[in-house]
């Protein structure tokens, strides 16, 4: 019996030591996660994204952004490194290959579709589907290691995010593995980038965002609005360089994408519900460091919830819709189709979900 006890006992020792000092690649700051009200007021729970139209897209997944391009077709990013074209018959055809890892894209008005690609940088793609490389690294050598999404004005220039210095989505394990490790970090160390067509240069427009993700410019042109996942918020920067705002703050998921919807509002997607644990260690980064120790399986993960909702360029609320039964879930974002019906992104479904027009 004793050899028993002092078996557990010196496993105990060691799986404290473990949990108390065994390397990890973050190194969490303290910061205060403002109190989660959840799906009230504003955010009420409802059931309208609950009869969505799947489009089978065979092997792939992970249709995390989409757009509407010149021929009429949905477009959409997919994790293989696929971008994908659906016809009125819901056939799917592969329209290129980044070899990477595509995230956000978006047309310009000449039909040259730009890609935010994780992997390799910003990206733009011909008519024929021909790809080019417009930038992995800043002007001042900075290295783009996590392109996420981006928005094109009207004479050529392009906002995309680099929704992490620190923890690169390839060298991280992917997309989902190194945004978890920024999270849980908080360094706020995301930018969004300024890509000028004339002069091929890349330039820092905007930075110390908590994994800067969804860009979408207004109707204007004179803002640029920003998804700070990290913070569960929302920011305006104006073009003119002005300091940004705050216009939506304590979201009760995490915000994802953003992306023009019409007069002038804008459509976001919550990927998951808020996390209770990891908020209740927001200003404790020494018990973080120890959740990162934690076998995959006792770690936080994201939870099954789709959710999508549409403000205006104040940041009020004018409409969310929502499937709490997690049916088609991580919803990133949503996209207008001219007949009236809406795309709905994922991060990792195997299908690409459209709502019906009311």
């Amino acid at each position: 019996m004793k050899i028993v006890f002092r078996t557990v006992g010196a496993a105990t020792i060691l799986l404290l030591l473990y949990l108390a000092f065994w390397p990890v690649s973050v190194e969490p700051k303290s910061w205060h996660a403002p109190d989660n009200s959840g799906y009230t007021g504003d955010f009420v729970a409802n059931e309208k994204l609950a009869n969505l139209t799947m489009v089978d897209l065979g092997t792939r997944v992970g249709p995390e952004d989409a757009d509407i391009g010149p021929d009429g077709m949905i477009y959409v990013a997919s994790h293989d490194g696929e971008i994908l074209r659906i016809g009125p018959d819901n056939s799917v055809d592969v329209f290129a290959k980044t070899n990477g890892r595509p995230l956000g894209i978006e047309f310009d008005q000449n039909g040259t579709l730009f890609v935010a690609d994780a992997y390799r940088g910003l990206l733009s793609i011909d008519r024929d589907g021909g790809v080019t490389l417009l930038a992995n690294n800043t002007d001042d050598d900075s290295p783009i290691l996590y392109a996420d999404d981006l928005d094109v004005t009207s004479d050529g220039v392009i906002y995309f995010s680099d929704a992490s210095t620190r923890f690169g989505a390839q060298s991280n394990g992917g997309t989902l593995a190194a945004s978890v490790l920024d999270l849980v970090e908080h360094s706020a160390n995301g930018r969004v980038l300024k890509y000028d067509p004339a002069t091929k240069q890349t330039t820092i427009f905007a930075d110390g965002l908590t994994f800067a993700n969804g860009v979408a410019v207004n109707a204007a042109e004179d803002a640029v609005f920003v998804i700070e996942t990290g913070d569960y918020r929302v920011w305006r920067f104006p073009t003119d360089g002005s300091p940004g705002e705050v216009i939506m703050d304590n979201l009760p998921g995490f915000p994802d994408n953003i992306n023009n919807a019409e007069d002038g509002t804008f459509w976001i997607g919550l990927v998951s519900p808020r996390n209770d644990i990891m908020d209740k260690l927001s200003d404790k980064p020494l018990m973080r460091r120890v959740v990162m120790r934690l076998p995959d399986a006792l770690k936080p993960a994201p939870t099954r919830y789709g959710f999508i909702l549409k403000i205006d360029e104040s940041g009020a609320v004018i409409e969310t819709l929502q499937d709490p039964s997690g049916a088609y879930a991580l919803t990133t974002g949503a996209v207008n189709l001219a007949d009236g019906r809406i795309v709905v992104t994922s991060l990792t479904e195997p299908r690409l979900g459209i709502l019906p027009s009311p």
